[in-house]
């Protein structure tokens, strides 16, 4: 998955030309499916600023029979493709990267073949990161203390970034439904969350607002009326 070669430069330029044709539209309701294994498909997220962050939250719900190893949020800049990316875990639980820096969380749940919800958290005062799946909080663990993720950033769901924008593999892509796909540029509280994973009132993104989302879709995946994500 790492220590492969970067993306070349025109591909990259291609990648933002798409981006930038990208137009808002509210989700509500609806899912991405990635419906066989690939490492073509994916849907490109257009953030809402190129702000430096320094404290982060991350959500969405996913919904995949699979066991092996899935990229399920990837945001790559320029010096650092692992700059913010949550994955699933081969041997069970999740795994978040910060600036490359790597912190696994075994015991958390997957419902397979059920909608899960998943959140995580970055605070850079005090390096902590702390995953809520189904409502179930991890322990918090030490990432990247005091740094910042800078740069233009290239966001994908579906798919693990190894280079700036690109060099996907089989071996860590997606295949299932994700929906509800949200961002923000600070820590949510444990209360937010919990509404989050309920499906009750919350704010959205303000980074990525999955009721006012900029994407790009590549190759095959088919976006859908979602009638059971409301069910978890």
């Amino acid at each position: 998955m790492f220590g492969v070669p970067r993306m070349k430069p025109l591909a990259v330029f291609l990648t933002l030309l798409a981006s930038s044709l990208a137009v808002p539209k509210d989700l509500t309701g609806q899912m991405f499916i990635f419906p066989s294994l690939s490492d073509t498909a994916y849907i490109q997220l257009t953030p809402t600023s190129n702000e430096i962050l320094f404290n982060v939250t991350v959500c969405l719900r996913f919904f995949s029979d699979e066991t092996k190893q899935q990229g399920l949020f990837s945001l790559a800049t320029a010096t650092e493709p692992h700059s913010l990316a949550l994955a699933l875990n081969p041997e069970g639980g999740y795994q978040l990267y910060v600036a490359g820096q790597l912190a696994t969380f075994l015991a958390l749940p997957y419902e397979r073949n059920q909608w899960n919800s998943i959140c995580a958290t970055w605070d850079s005062s005090v390096g902590l990161t702390q995953l809520w799946v189904n409502g179930v909080a991890s322990p918090k663990k030490a990432l990247h203390a005091g740094g910042s993720i800078a740069d233009t950033p290239i966001i994908v769901v579906g798919q693990d970034q190894d280079s700036y924008g690109g060099t996907f593999n089989t071996a860590d892509a997606f295949v299932g439904h994700i929906t509800d796909v949200h961002m923000w540029d600070h820590r949510l509280s444990p209360c937010e969350i919990q509404s989050y994973a309920g499906n009750l009132l919350f704010r959205p993104g303000n980074y990525l607002n999955w009721k006012a989302l900029e994407f790009t879709k590549h190759n095959y995946v088919v976006v859908e009326y979602n009638s059971s994500a409301r069910d978890k």
